[in-house]
């Protein structure tokens, strides 16, 4: 580690206090440790492991203290925080074992339970359970790589016909196109230039209408004002970028979306409670602008995302949740993972689990980052490192098993329901049209004095000044003074090669600094360390370490090292990309590089350099000095880097981008491909005529209150269909429907759909009881309490429930309550979608299959079911104590989309996220929900919900979602928390609660203030018995 200068003292002071230990008075302390020796300890366990700062503080505080006795005394304290500290990086490595093993064990029971159900005969491409350098996707179809003007001209021929509509999200930091504050704080860094630079490209390319960066609104006085501007358009960098077809929105935008904390900017670790929020504000405004859109290009019908992208796991979280509502593809770049960051701060040892998740928020990252897996259709890595050892922590990402469905699909045989997300390799941009690599030497340095061409930057003499020669090759380093760039080991290298210090000087750009007491501890150690290694290799005149610089001045450094025929170095310990050595190979500067993370790949493409191990001095010494020493190495690696520089260019990084979104099989709203109902409300509670328009929606009734009975006869449905069919035909032709037969007649008013549409607010019960007695009781205050607004239609009813429809009639009937006086059920804890029928000789509830279509992606069916009844199985044979069957399939209860279990002891079942831990595993992606005090298991869609449900009804009829009010009591089913978040109010019945709570929400590794804002305006708690009106009237849904 950097810093440890001071350890040959501090040690020597140790030994000094050691000395005692076969003393007759030796401390208790040492006395119990026996033969314990401090150094040894101190070098073995704790600089190789630890972040020494703190220790190092200390050393500082007792070398200072005059009084020989104190000064021991501190040095003894020491002496046991070294032993505490290597105490605790042995537990931490002894639990990390035991938890590597189990979770190996896991993977492979799981990868063998997959591949038992996908009985087929596995070709040679899936067997084996080693990945190789072959991608984990099988062998590679590469896409065509654009190596000239006239290959990108032919692929943007091929894109001219399309009308594309990409919609990026990043929610953290602060984002703007224009003078970037990028180092501003933690949040606002590489990955705020990244999406800007990317939405910026993508609009300027062939085939693409319009893109939107969505990302928070902030309105705060402690941030700029244009971080609160609503909308900003993104200019592309050269007029030339500019589509000959442009039109009135296309083009790149930032959009800001307000939610979370107002006038108040937050770290990105305080927004989870509020992604709801952003969810519902974004879907509003994606929806508005695809009509609009569609007005324009569309020919009327409304332009849907082809995709929508989400950036890190916070935006991640978002996307799953919009891609759900509105039925589109998700992309995902993680930028940087919660799990690998959650290894490494355990390993440091200096905070516990606990300690972290408290800081970070680190296990809400996790399960954001999870859905994301679930849902994505495509991640996107900047490397393969992060495929192979980052993504495969996760329980939703097996490279192994990937590889086995991968190769199915191209055999195009089934996987038995089981799905995982392309892992795609795709490099950051860059700009390049501003680079002109330098061809002169240093001896043209000067110029000529009387026909100057042109002043030198002024950065230049801010390096130059250091060396005494200055026309020697330059060694370029560009890295914050951080441990894990390695500056040391790099300044150490240069120091004991002779040979390379008389060919080259050495420059080291280590970021800013005004004085070194005002750095971070840190940063500080790592800067002294270099200045010592400068003073004991006596390299003055020979390495350059400015102060500052400005962004600005970036590329005229490379341009200095390139005209110096110099070399470029990233030395780091692991790089995870290296966007540096791409900036410097498009200067026309070879590199040489570490050979852990990013780096690899960059070479693989450039071929403009040498990869060496960071922690070999040597080997870094010889590589430099072959580069410089080799006139005619360092030219091939120039032109190779120079050559193959545009495969990083954003043309080139887009093109590829597209050509994987373009593959995606569509998706959106189904009932858009059969009508163009507008989805405006209706000017008045009594005009219906809009309903009657959207009578195409395909509907199935139900006669017996079971929405998938099969029996139905399937001629007689067929036919049904088609007279509906007809009726509106004859409506959209202006024909009046008191003209037609009866059973024309009949069939439309059985269909008019829906009531809801015209409700002024909507108020859905989705409270979750012990017992049905008291959710009747219940269920009647409330609406008893809107007795007026029920007489006038203004107020519409929705029920939310675990419960099935025949389940939910029952109830109805066993309280005497009329079904109409419900606009719509959301049933089976959100897999279905039922409506009244307004004719009752036709059956009570009708069923929305659109519905179906919307929330059906990635299903797993058949093979999702004989998983969980395996799952059953095993959990009978492990936790009965005779033969009772503690968890059993109801196929009574199931249906096409959720597979319902009955449980007899709720608390001899594993918590819920152990079963949807070992779902992923098998890549079986589903919402496991435990309801009704944990006596029934219902495993949906994981697209679907019942806040899903709601979403869907904005999304299909156009209710506003911030004219409902959700009812829901102070705990529930596992999915209760989804009920809270978002546009819509919330009333929290007090004392309505279900007695498994504590047992049920064992789900969450997180707490629930990680999901809900505790100082929400649109949550109320209201005692269950108080006048439900007066909370209506808080939330502005009821006026006095």
């Amino acid at each position: 580690m950097a810093g440890n200068d001071w350890v040959n003292s501090y040690l020597e002071a140790i030994l000094d206090v050691g000395q005692p230990l076969d003393d007759a008075r030796p401390s208790l302390l040492l006395r119990e440790r026996g033969r314990f020796t401090p150094s040894r300890y101190f070098v073995e366990e704790v600089i190789t492991g630890f972040d020494e700062t703190d220790l190092h503080r200390s050393w500082v505080k007792a070398v200072a203290t005059r009084s020989p006795q104190e000064r021991n005394t501190r040095l003894e304290n020491m002496c046991w925080r070294i032993w505490n500290l290597a105490r605790q990086k042995k537990q931490h490595e002894e639990k990390e074992a035991q938890r590597l093993a189990k979770r190996r064990l896991e993977r492979e029971r799981g990868r063998r339970e997959a591949t038992a159900d996908m009985s087929e005969e596995f070709s040679e491409g899936e067997k084996g359970d080693i990945v190789s350098d072959v991608s984990s996707h099988g062998p590679k179809s590469r896409l065509p790589r654009i190596n000239s003007a006239e290959s990108m001209e032919i692929w943007a021929n091929q894109q001219k016909g399309n009308k594309l509509y990409l919609v990026l999200i990043s929610l953290h930091g602060l984002i703007r196109g224009e003078n970037m504050e990028l180092g501003r704080d933690s949040d606002t860094g590489g990955q705020v230039k990244y999406v800007v630079e990317l939405a910026r490209a993508l609009g300027s390319m062939p085939g693409v209408y319009r893109v939107d960066l969505l990302t928070r609104q902030v309105s705060s006085p402690d941030v700029d004002w244009s971080y609160g501007e609503p909308t900003e358009m993104l200019t592309p960098r050269n007029s030339e970028d500019l589509s000959d077809e442009m039109g009135e929105s296309s083009g790149a935008y930032i959009v800001r979306i307000p939610f979370g904390p107002k006038e108040e900017y937050v770290p990105k670790e305080l927004l989870w409670p509020h992604i709801a929020e952003f969810v519902d504000g974004a879907m509003n405004y994606i929806m508005q602008m695809s009509n609009v859109l569609g007005e324009q290009v569309g020919g009327g019908k409304p332009i849907w995302p082809s995709a929508i992208h989400g950036h890190y796991a916070d935006a991640g979280d978002a996307t799953a949740l919009l891609s759900g509502a509105l039925n589109v593809p998700m992309i995902l770049t993680g930028h940087s993972l919660g799990r690998d960051k959650l290894e490494q701060l355990l390993k440091q040892g200096r905070l516990s689990k606990e300690e972290i998740n408290s800081t970070y928020k680190i296990m809400r990252r996790i399960e954001g980052e999870e859905l994301s897996l679930d849902v994505s259709e495509m991640v996107i890595t900047s490397t393969r490192q992060e495929i192979d050892e980052q993504w495969k922590l996760y329980d939703g990402f097996d490279p192994i098993l990937e590889r086995k469905l991968r190769a199915r699909i191209k055999r195009n045989v089934s996987c038995y329901g089981r799905f995982m997300p392309r892992m795609v390799k795709i490099p950051p941009g860059m700009e390049f049209n501003h680079i002109v690599p330098h061809d002169g030497d240093m001896e043209d340095a000067d110029g000529n004095e009387e026909h100057p061409t042109s002043r030198d930057p002024p950065i230049w003499a801010e390096i130059m000044r250091f060396f005494s020669n200055s026309r020697k090759p330059m060694i370029l380093a560009l890295a914050r003074p951080d441990p894990k760039k390695n500056i040391t080991t790099l300044v150490k290298a240069f120091g004991e090669c002779r040979p390379l210090r008389e060919l080259a000087n050495l420059a080291l750009i280590m970021g800013n600094r005004d004085g070194i007491d005002e750095m971070s501890s840190t940063s500080s150690s790592v800067l002294l360390s270099v200045l010592k290694l400068i003073d004991k290799y006596d390299l003055y005149g020979q390495v350059a370490y400015p102060k500052h610089h400005k962004q600005s001045d970036v590329p005229d450094i490379y341009r200095l090292a390139a005209k110096s025929k110099g070399v470029f170095i990233n030395p780091a310990v692991i790089e995870p990309f290296g966007l540096t050595l791409i900036e410097a190979a498009a200067h026309g500067l070879p590199m040489v590089a570490t050979k852990n993370g990013g780096p690899v790949d960059i070479h693989r493409v450039l071929d403009n350099g040498l990869l060496v191990d960071p922690h070999d001095q040597q080997s870094i010494s010889e590589a430099l000095l072959k580069l410089v020493a080799d006139k005619h190495l360092w030219a091939k690696c120039r032109q190779n880097g120079l050559k193959n520089i545009h495969q990083f260019s954003w043309p080139e990084h887009c093109k590829t981008y597209l050509s994987r979104i373009t593959s995606f099989k569509p998706r959106h709203p189904q009932w858009q491909s059969d009508d163009g109902g507008d989805n405006s409300e209706p000017e008045s509670p009594s005009d219906s005529l809009r309903d009657i328009q959207d009578i195409s929606l395909n509907l199935r009734f139900s006669f017996d209150g079971s929405g998938n009975d099969s029996s139905m006869n399937q001629e007689s449905s067929m036919d049904r269909k088609s007279k509906i069919e007809a009726a509106v035909l004859n409506l959209s032709k202006g024909k009046d429907s008191r003209k037609m037969g009866s059973l024309e007649r009949s069939e439309v008013n059985s269909g008019k759909f829906p009531a809801v549409r015209r409700r002024k607010f909507i108020v859905v019960i989705a409270l979750d009881f012990d017992g049905e007695k008291d959710t009747l009781e219940a269920t009647r205050r409330i609406l008893e309490s809107l007795e007026k607004e029920r007489a006038d239609g203004s107020v519409g009813f929705i029920l939310s429930t675990s419960l099935t429809i025949s389940e939910i009639q029952s109830f109805l009937v066993s309280g005497s309550l009329d079904p109409n006086e419900f606009d719509a059920f959301v049933c089976n804890s959100g897999s279905d979608l039922y409506y009244t029928s307004l004719n009752s000789d036709e059956g009570p509830f009708v069923v929305d299959f659109y519905y179906h279509s919307h929330v059906e992606y990635r299903w797993g069916g058949e093979g999702l079911r004989k998983t969980l009844i395996r799952w059953a199985s095993s959990v009978n044979e492990k936790r009965s104590d005779n033969d009772e069957q503690i968890v059993t399939l109801a196929e009574h209860l199931s249906t096409d989309y959720c597979y319902t279990f009955t449980v007899k002891k709720p608390a001899a079942v594993p918590p819920v996220r152990e079963l949807r831990k070992l779902l992923r595993i098998q890549a079986l992606r589903c919402h496991v929900i435990y309801s009704q005090n944990g006596s029934r298991i219902n495993v949906i869609p994981v697209l679907a919900s019942r806040i899903q449900a709601l979403r869907y009804l904005f999304v299909r009829w156009g209710i506003d979602l911030a004219k409902m009010a959700v009812f829901v009591g102070e705990s529930g089913d596992t999915d209760y928390e989804g009920l809270l978040g978002g546009l819509h109010k919330s009333v929290v019945l007090k004392g309505v609660s279900c007695s498994a709570d504590n047992t049920l929400h064992t789900n969450r590794s997180y707490p629930l203030t990680d999901v809900i804002s505790s100082e929400s305006n649109n949550v109320v708690h209201a005692p269950v018995d108080s006048d439900i009106r007066d909370a209506l009237m808080k939330l502005e849904l009821l006026k006095d």
